[in-house]
């Protein structure tokens, strides 16, 4: 059976709080919600700013505020409301928020399929748009209150194979792709709405690289949607 790639439309659910696990079928959705009226995803690689990468100096993760902090204000946390989007079959402890079980099916970046269990992942949640690639690309500039918005963007959050994403770093798209090709235009076109949405730049070699990718899917759609580019003003970052 061939399984759909690219980016699924969010899938929306009804939670209702209960004692205990609860399981939930998902429609497996992965990722940002599909392209909307934004234009091409190559056209608008195209109009990203290039420029030289900035030093990395200064870069840390505190930068960018607390892990995983419920900027959307849903009483759950960011790393649960991804688990909750991206994987299949959910199981939740303790009421609505906390996942303890889900299928990543497939991973997005491997194509494999991974099985989630709360304190034995093997599922990461990726930052598309690397928080170090982001610092040296614009972010170190910014009011701390734009980088905990990007850390917890859903738009800029992927849940994913770990030790497959653990191969990525802090890559950009010229020197890091998903192993599996059919994900790589869905992929690139996330990065590059992220970067288009928070005003990030990109170097020459990598907006190369973002067109020579999307070249192959002309008519890939740029995705839309995510969190505000302010944090809540509760919020705070060193």
């Amino acid at each position: 059976m061939t399984r759909p790639k690219g980016l699924a439309a969010i899938a929306v659910t009804v939670l209702v709080a209960v004692t205990g696990c609860t399981a939930e079928q998902t429609g497996g959705a992965s990722g940002p919600a599909k392209g909307g009226g934004g234009g091409a995803a190559l056209a608008a690689a195209d109009s990203l700013t290039v420029k030289g990468r900035a030093p990395k100096t200064g870069y840390s993760r505190e930068r960018f505020g607390a892990a995983w902090a419920d900027t959307d204000s849903n009483s759950c946390d960011t790393r649960d409301d991804i688990l909750k989007r991206d994987l299949k079959q959910v199981r939740f402890t303790g009421g609505r928020c906390k996942v303890s079980y889900g299928l990543l099916d497939p991973d997005p970046y491997s194509g494999k399929d991974i099985t989630y269990r709360r304190g034995r992942s093997q599922v990461d949640i990726d930052h598309i748009v690397a928080l170090s690639d982001a610092w040296q690309k614009g972010a170190k500039y910014w009011d701390p209150s734009k980088r905990i918005a990007l850390a917890n963007d859903p738009l800029n959050l992927l849940a994913v194979d770990a030790s497959t994403n653990r191969g990525k770093g802090d890559g950009d798209a010229a020197t890091w792709l998903p192993p599996d090709k059919s994900y790589r235009c869905a992929y690139v076109a996330a990065q590059v709405a992220v970067k288009k949405k928070y005003g990030l730049w990109v170097t020459a070699a990598e907006r190369t690289a973002m067109k020579k990718v999307l070249a192959g899917c002309p008519d890939q759609k740029l995705p839309t949607g995510g969190n505000p580019t302010e944090a809540p003003e509760r919020f705070r970052a060193r």
